[in-house]
């Protein structure tokens, strides 16, 4: 009896301290739990980060790779994907443009989207202008014979094209100056700025950003982002003319990264004013990680444009 006496007290003192430590833990997890319900652990919050980032990466390769090989595949590779990019963020654009209480003349629209980069390796500028007189005919006979149509809605059915697509056509417009590695240097050089001006952007904002480029407009991004995305920009039209590519000299080309980082992010700027006029955060689910088409184009379209005319204007085209 003597030795059982401690043994039994000893066991019941580890059995109350078991319960104690289990009750502990039960009241940590309880107090976790509301973050655990909105993801807001530091694990969770880890693994979402992870997740969107090979899913957005992933995204990107995939387009990154298509635009590549129709880039070097010839014009009129690099002619057709433009035609189907232009297309569908016409779409998206009217999409939102259907948010905000518009009724664009899609079949109209989308049309022209697609005929603006055809028209662009076939005729150059001038079929760019004969697509544009096409569409406003168009539309003009549309809001004549379509008693519900106004004139909000055929402003919407011409902007949406021209907005997307012949500005998209740019890149056309470049491609076609040689139909060989030239050419497609040149274009890719072009985008590959524009891509390297957003990333930097982000990757210096996010790190170092602190006063605000536009804050009712777009939160997250700074100045301090802005002029590192600019140096990108730069850096890439250097490269392009430090190897010479079609006869780039090296003043132009710091004046082609500047002007095409500037207008990317006024691009930019402007589809995020767009979404936010009707309360979306993406134009779309295309691309798993990046939203919409649009989304990733953004920059792209008044970029490419501002490459164009830096290019024509400097002899290059």
């Amino acid at each position: 009896m003597s030795e059982k006496g401690p043994d039994r007290g000893r066991d019941k003192r580890e059995s109350v301290g078991i319960d104690r430590h289990i009750d502990k833990l039960e009241n940590r997890r309880n107090a976790k739990e509301a973050q655990r319900t909105a993801g807001a652990l530091a694990g969770q919050r880890a693994r979402g980060w992870t997740e969107r980032l090979l899913t957005r990466t992933t995204s990107g390769a995939i387009y990154a790779i298509v635009v590549l090989v129709c880039l070097y595949l010839g014009p009129f590779a690099t002619t057709l994907m433009i035609s189907a990019m232009g297309w569908l963020c016409c779409s998206e654009f009217f999409r939102i443009a259907r948010m905000g209480g518009r009724m664009p003349n899609e079949g109209v629209g989308l049309a022209a989207a697609v005929l603006f980069p055809l028209a662009a390796y076939g005729y150059g500028l001038r079929g760019l202008v004969i697509i544009l007189f096409l569409l406003l005919a168009a539309c003009a006979a549309w809001y004549v014979f379509t008693p519900r149509a106004n004139v909000g809605d055929v402003a919407i059915t011409v902007f949406g094209p021209l907005y997307t697509s012949l500005t998209f056509s740019s890149l056309v417009l470049v491609r076609i100056i040689d139909k060989g590695f030239t050419g497609a240097t040149l274009t890719f050089g072009v985008m590959l700025s524009i891509w390297a001006n957003d990333a930097m952007a982000y990757a210096i904002g996010s790190r170092f950003g602190i006063h605000k480029l536009a804050p009712r407009i777009s939160p997250h991004k700074s100045w301090e982002g802005f002029y590192g995305g600019i140096v990108a920009s730069v850096i890439i039209w250097a490269i392009l003319a430090a190897f010479g590519v079609a006869g780039l000299e090296m003043p132009l080309a710091i004046l082609g990264g500047l002007l095409v980082g500037i207008a990317g992010v006024v691009g930019d700027l402007f589809e995020s004013r767009l979404k936010r006029g009707v309360g979306v955060k993406d134009s779309g689910n295309l691309m798993p990680g990046h939203g919409g088409l649009l989304d990733r184009s953004d920059s792209m379209l008044f970029g490419s444009m501002a490459a164009y005319f830096v290019l024509f204007f400097g002899g290059i085209l």
